[in-house]
Parts: C-alpha cells; structure tokens; sequence
C-alpha cells in the first residue's frame, strides 16, 4: 500500500508534467520513512534536464507539498530510468580524474558549482584518495568545490630559476647601471577564496539528497 505522501508526490508529478504533454509511469520503491519514485516516459530528456536540474525541481517541490504540515518527515526521492546511479557514477569519476591532476601539478583545482548530494558525492570520492582533500566554498547555489593537495609543490625553485636568469643577464651587461630590485608580496589566494566562507555542514557526507524541509 502506498504511503500517503507518495501518493501526493505522484499526483504532483504528474499534474506538472500533463501540463508540458509528457504522460509517465511510476514504479515505487518505499520503507517507513521514504520512498524512491522512478519515472518513465515519452519524453525522459525533458524531465531529468541539464545535469538532473528538473529532475532535482521536481524532488525538491514534491518533498514541500508531501511534508507540508506534518512534523514526521518522509523523504521521497525522485529518479528517472537511473540517472541518480549514472551521475553518481560521472562524479566519481570526475573527482578521481581532477585529484590526479592536483596530485601532479600540486596545485589546487575548482569544480562548478553543485547542489549539496553532488557535493557530499565529490567529497566521499576525495576522502578516499591519499594525498588530497576537498572543501566547499561559496553560497548557494554556486557553491563549489575546491580539491587541494596535501602537500603542495613549493614555488621556490621556479623562483631560483628565474633569478638565475635574470643574474646571467646582468653579467652579460655589467657596464649598465643596476638598479634595486623592489621585492612585491604575492598574493596566490583567490578572489573566490577571498569572498567566500567556510564550508557548511549541508556537505557531511551523511544523508541523502535533501535534507529535513523546515515549514
């Protein structure tokens, strides 16, 4: 038997998409304090959008009209044909693939923003590999992650490198006069790390999508 709350979710569901000519399917995965709604349709594209965008919409305003007015929270989560497993998957992925990268240029790395489940996706892969680690930076909803290397590469030799060069030059032309060099600081921190705070614990890597709704 359906949870009430699936039920308000699916006729949500499907009331929005009948407005844009997608008829769908549901098949329902449920346990006492949530459910997994997956769609099917003639037009799958539309619903999961760019990255999951609409896919993400349509969960997040299914979990406020289902929850509304009542204190015990169901979370429902909405998928179409997995693409939840898929994108998991693609974020992975993606985390090991820019940790190699930090791990050899030593240098920190930014990812585009993401919503928090992405996030907590990025941040689990990160945690796994020795010798980097991640962080969040920003408001939403462009919150980014920022993967850095636990130890980075020191900029002194490329430094010494080219004070060697500009020595050589000036044995080569001592007859001119030299003039002091002025030493400037370098600021190597970013804008975006400037202007942003510190991460927020919506990116533990406990949870799921959403957390609790507030009414």
């Amino acid at each position: 038997m359906l949870n009430e709350k699936v039920k308000i979710a699916k006729d949500y569901i499907t009331s929005v998409l009948r407005a844009m000519d997608i008829e769908v399917e549901f098949a329902v995965y449920q346990n006492e304090t949530g459910a997994v709604i997956n769609i099917e349709s003639n037009n799958n594209g539309a619903i999961i959008g760019r990255r999951g965008e609409t896919l993400d919409s349509l969960q997040y305003l299914c979990s406020i009209i289902a929850n509304k007015g009542d204190k015990d929270y169901f979370r429902i989560t909405i998928d179409c044909l997995g693409y939840r497993n898929k994108r998991k998957d693609t974020l992975h992925q993606l985390a090991v693939k820019v940790a190699k990268s930090v791990l050899k240029s030593g240098r920190s790395q930014q990812l585009e923003p993401m919503n928090p489940y992405e996030r907590r996706v990025i941040h689990s892969a990160i945690s796994e590999i020795d010798g980097v680690s991640s962080r969040s930076v920003g408001e939403e909803p462009y919150r980014k992650i920022i993967i850095s290397s636990n130890n980075p590469k020191s900029s002194k030799h490329r430094g010494q490198r080219r004070d060697d060069k500009i020595g050589g030059n000036r044995r080569n032309d001592r007859n001119k006069k030299r003039e002091p060099m002025e030493v400037k600081a370098i600021d190597l921190s970013t804008s975006f790390e400037k202007d942003y705070k510190k991460p927020k614990p919506e990116d533990s890597m406990e949870g799921g999508l959403y957390g609790k709704i507030e009414f």
